[in-house]
This record gives structure tokens, sequence and C-alpha cells, in this order.
């Protein structure tokens, strides 16, 4: 075994991997939905629940600071969902309304922690900027089963998570319940964002999220690709991240993240037909071909 493959790199492993590839296939889901910002206003919206949990719990809990995550992230979803149906507020406003307001009340509350009696052992900061090799065998195995939960939930309601996303209007035309289908969607975005709080914190996990989808996007038209494709990124992001965090001494989550971004770029500009590169080469043959046609007499052809 390796130097840089301890215990603890594997318990990290087994967390991030599945995070991975959990955050990879919801986030496809956001792409497509045009609600990338939403996994952004979530993650920030969680913070005063993580806060809550500790204040009633009275230490760091971390399945209590989970699910006072989710309950936050819920709340957050909900006035959402209020402002956009029974006001004036577009969607875009009322995200950064959402993701502003929360995030605020979560500093506030963190603090009043900070300043009570035997806060230093509340560690929020790890929620905040994520604290992945700080993650012991109990956090790994919560987030895996979470993770294959989510993944389980979606492959179960596959053709139906894939008619509201690409095209929610005609799903509610044939009698299918599009709004409770977007709905399920926007709860197992929000799972997502609460499972991968703990490795790459509020502040980064929204890349997480959103990246390998954009990157997948290069490779393929078909959504069982293009899901297959985001997964792999999103587990292979998080193995080569643990393993620069583990062999250089650098932190996990941004490692991650900046491991994600790369995957992106390389898409970019390698993917065939859509990547920069393809349609530079694409442009030229076509330019090639007219001017070869106009020199032989023959002009364009239909």
């Amino acid at each position: 075994m390796s130097e840089w493959l301890t215990y603890n790199s594997l318990i990290v492993l087994q967390g991030v991997t599945l995070l991975g590839a959990c955050s990879g296939v919801i986030g496809c889901f956001a792409v497509l939905r045009r609600r990338s910002l939403v996994g952004d206003a979530l993650a920030h919206s969680s913070l005063p629940g993580v806060c809550a949990a500790y204040l009633i719990v009275g230490e760091k809990h971390f399945s209590a600071m989970l699910l006072g995550a989710f309950i936050a992230g819920l709340l957050g979803i909900t006035i959402m969902a209020i402002l956009k149906r029974y006001t004036r507020i577009k969607e875009d406003a009322a995200i950064a309304l959402i993701l502003s307001t929360f995030f605020g009340a979560g500093i506030v509350l963190r603090s009043i922690i900070q300043q009570t009696e035997g806060s230093g052992r509340a560690g929020l900061d790890s929620f905040i900027f994520g604290k992945t090799a700080g993650m012991i065998d109990d956090d790994a195995n919560l987030i895996t089963a979470l993770s294959v939960a989510t993944l389980a939930i979606v492959a179960l309601c596959y053709k139906e998570f894939k008619l509201v996303a690409f095209d929610a209007e005609f799903a509610q035309v044939q009698g299918w319940p599009s709004r409770l289908l977007d709905f399920a969607l926007m709860l197992l975005l929000l799972g997502s964002v609460v499972i991968g709080l703990p490795a790459v914190g509020i502040l980064l996990m929204a890349a997480m999220l959103i990246i390998p989808a954009a990157a997948a996007r290069f490779w393929t038209h078909r959504l069982s690709y293009m899901l297959l494709i985001s997964a792999g990124f999103g587990m292979g992001a998080g193995i080569l991240g643990t393993f620069l965090s583990a062999t250089e001494g650098m932190p996990t989550g941004p490692c991650i993240i900046l491991v994600c971004a790369l995957f992106f770029f390389a898409s970019l500009l390698f993917a065939p037909k859509r990547g920069v590169i393809a349609r530079l080469l694409a442009r030229r043959r076509d330019q090639l071909t007219l001017r070869a046609q106009m020199e032989s007499g023959e002009g364009p052809t239909s």
C-alpha cells in the first residue's frame, strides 16, 4: 500500500467518491433545469440550520447538524417557491434574497456560539470551508448511505425526472405531477448539498454540483450518458483531490474543486464536436472545402 493511502485516506475516499457521483448526477438535473444557482443558495441557507442544531444539542453532533442543515435548506426552498409563485419577484432575485439573508443569519448565530463558554469545540468552520481530512468512520458511512439512497431514487424515477428536466410543461399536459416531481428534484438537490457540507463546505458545494455536470454536457447529447460522465468526473475529482491533499498537504475540499475545474476546461477544449478545438477544426475544414469548391468552379453545394 502506498504511503498516502492510509486508513484516514481510505475513509476520506469512501466519502468523497460517492459524494462526487451523487453530486454529479443531481447536478445534471440542476443544469438542465437552469437552476445552477439554486444549489449555491441552498448551501448558504443551510448555515443557520447547522448553528441552530449545535445550540439545541449543545455539542458538535454530526447527524444533528446535517439534519439542521436540511431543515434550514427546506425552509429556504419553501420561501423561494412562495416568492416566485405569489409575488412579482423573479427567481434570480429570490435566490439572491435567500442566499444573503440565510447566510447572514448563520454568521450571526456562529458569532453567538463562539462567544459562549466551551464554544471552541463547535468546529463550525469545517461546515463553511470543508474539512474532509477530519472525517471519521461514522461520518463516511453516513455520507455513503445518503449518497447511495439518493442515487437509488434517481435510478427508480429516471424517466419521470428526465421528462420534467427537459419539458415540465409537456409533462403537466400529459398528466404527470410535474410540480411534485420538480419539488422532489429540489429535495434531492438539497440532500446532495447537505451531504457534501462536511467535505467541501458551504462555500464550495455549489461548484461540486455544477462543474462536473457542465463538463459532462460537452461530451454527449443524451441524458443517460451525461449522468454517467458527470458521476465519473465527480468520483475522479474526489480521488485525485484526496491524493493531492494527502501527498502535498493541501486542503482536500479545494483540491477536489480544482480537479473538477481541470476536468471542465479539458472538456471545454478537447470534447469531440462541442469542444473549442473540435469546432475550430470543423470551421477550418468547412472553409477549406468551400475554397476548393469555389476554385474548381463548382460553387457551394446545398
